[in-house]
């Protein structure tokens, strides 16, 4: 799936609405393990809404770029089927961190979620700046005093993070030739990954070899020959200690 970086303004309202009407709920979810859409799946695990909606996963991978707004699916699903969730009191958006969530999805999202893209696609030595680095550190400064990203509680901005840091040594620090510094290097961030990797349900959302399929057989223009690494084979089921903090 092909992502741009001058995006047009989204026509199903603005990022955080949580008014979406439920028909566009009722169909099945189309869910790819390649790019960004797991988030929607994440959210279906978390609030234990996968038995009640379906979803079928996609087993090839076209060309189509993705019309999902990085916060508009999602948050359907946290708020709009309580009533048949079987988590319904698991709430990534509450009302009370809601400014500091739309306020860290920005930033996560400009230099962090689509920075990747920025130095993957890149013609001329130019976008190499720090945005991307300074964003990462960033987070590793929040994690050395936070649990998660916002506070002590898992967030709907913990998941925008995570579908970018799951991928980052296994993908973006290659293909997207974002290497200064991997994720393995960050020892609060790393952490953190596996903490919410191992949250039940969250695992099911990540197919590493689906997703290196993607990669790199889908940029022509970045990797020719479709060639796909055969490592890091990062175990994200192996101990963290971000217990430290209280929930």
């Amino acid at each position: 799936m092909l992502h741009f970086f001058c995006k047009t303004p989204s026509v199903f309202g603005t990022t955080n609405s949580t008014t979406l009407p439920l028909f566009a709920f009722k169909l099945l979810f189309n869910i790819s393990f390649a790019a960004k859409k797991p988030r929607c799946l994440a959210y279906l695990k978390i609030k234990g809404l996968d038995k009640a909606i379906g979803f079928t996963k996609e087993s090839c991978f076209g060309s189509h770029p993705t019309v999902n707004p990085f916060g508009i699916i999602p948050l359907g699903p946290n708020t709009e089927f309580n009533d048949i969730a079987k988590n319904p009191a698991f709430d990534l958006y509450p009302p009370h961190l809601r400014a500091q969530i739309d306020e860290t999805n920005e930033w996560i999202y400009k230099r962090i979620n689509n920075g990747v893209y920025k130095c993957g696609f890149a013609r001329e030595q130019e976008p190499y700046d720090e945005e991307l680095l300074c964003a990462l550190d960033k987070c590793e400064e929040i994690l050395s005093k936070k649990r998660y990203i916002c506070g002590n509680s898992l967030t709907e901005a913990d998941i925008l993070l995570f579908v970018t840091l799951i991928r980052f040594d296994e993908v973006y620090a290659v293909q997207f030739k974002s290497n200064e510094k991997l994720l393995r290097e960050y020892p609060n961030m790393f952490n953190y990954t596996k903490d919410v990797y191992q949250i039940p349900g969250m695992s099911s959302t990540v197919n590493v070899q689906h997703i290196k399929r993607h990669y790199y057989g889908s940029h022509p223009t970045i990797n020719p020959f479709s060639i796909i690494p055969l490592g890091p084979n990062i175990d994200y089921f192996s101990s963290y200690d971000r217990a430290r903090f209280s929930a």
